[in-house]
């Protein structure tokens, strides 16, 4: 296993290796302190979805079927890519539920990132931030602008009971790597956000957070790429502290 890592490179940034098709990118990273938060993942079921038909990809796609929906549709559409960006954001700690409909008012999905065990006086606790993410699939061939973090930042007061104030970080998930505006504009937003580029197929390509982020509790996080025996192959992880971050199950550790 190979992990490549980048260090500092300036008080407000720090560079991350995305993905070979888009070369070497600026990434937001932590340092914040959240000293006294704890895993509360289970207020994800306080929030309740308006529909009973489906509740991940696999019912979906059953659901789909069964009522014919048109693959084409943009609901179809939509709702793929929200149920595909849930599964692939699990493997780094979001535990995500899909809200999205005619009355979401921005929030696509809700629910809580666990991060990696801190430790402090010898003794350790994960710590959990309520996430809201917006989807935004296809956006000019899957390009999302600096408008869509504005859209983000009015999601932040029409979100669900139990996600509004401290401790609540914004999520905005498009199909193609940020650009320079939308960074721009995540650097420039008092709101604690983070950018996740998700193709269709649910590969995360990028991850990158603002400064307000990190004040939220995003200690010791940085981003790497950890490739397999085949060089071509290769894959996004979360460090913590330098090592990468596990997660198995309900179980959050970083790998020694």
């Amino acid at each position: 296993m190979l992990v490549v890592r980048y260090r500092s490179c300036g008080r407000s940034w720090r560079r991350a290796h995305l993905v070979p098709r888009v070369g070497i990118q600026r990434q937001w990273y932590s340092s914040g302190n959240n000293e006294n938060s704890k895993d509360d993942s289970h207020v994800v079921n306080r929030a309740k979805p308006t529909w009973t038909q489906h509740s991940d990809l696999a019912t979906f796609l059953s659901y789909a079927q069964r009522s014919g929906l048109d693959p084409k549709s943009t609901t179809y559409v939509g709702t793929h890519y929200e149920y595909t960006v849930a599964a692939a954001l699990f493997g780094y700690g979001f535990t995500l539920k899909r809200i999205g409909g005619v009355s979401d008012r921005g929030t696509d999905l809700i629910g809580m990132w666990t991060l990696p065990t801190r430790r402090t006086s010898g003794s350790s606790w994960p710590l959990a931030l309520r996430v809201v993410v917006q989807c935004k699939y296809g956006s000019g061939r899957g390009r999302v602008g600096p408008q869509h973090v504005r859209e983000l930042e009015g999601a932040f007061a029409g979100a669900p009971a139990g996600w509004r104030g401290g401790g609540v970080v914004g999520v905005l998930v498009g199909e193609a790597a940020a650009t320079r505006g939308v960074r721009d504009a995540l650097g420039r937003s008092r709101w604690p956000m983070v950018f996740a580029s998700c193709s269709r197929e649910g590969r995360v390509e990028q991850l990158l957070w603002n400064g307000r982020a990190e004040e939220e509790g995003l200690e010791g996080l940085s981003v790497g790429v950890r490739h397999g025996q085949d060089q071509s192959r290769w894959e996004l992880v979360l460090l913590h502290h330098g090592q990468v971050a596990r997660w198995r199950g309900t179980a959050r550790h970083s790998e020694a």
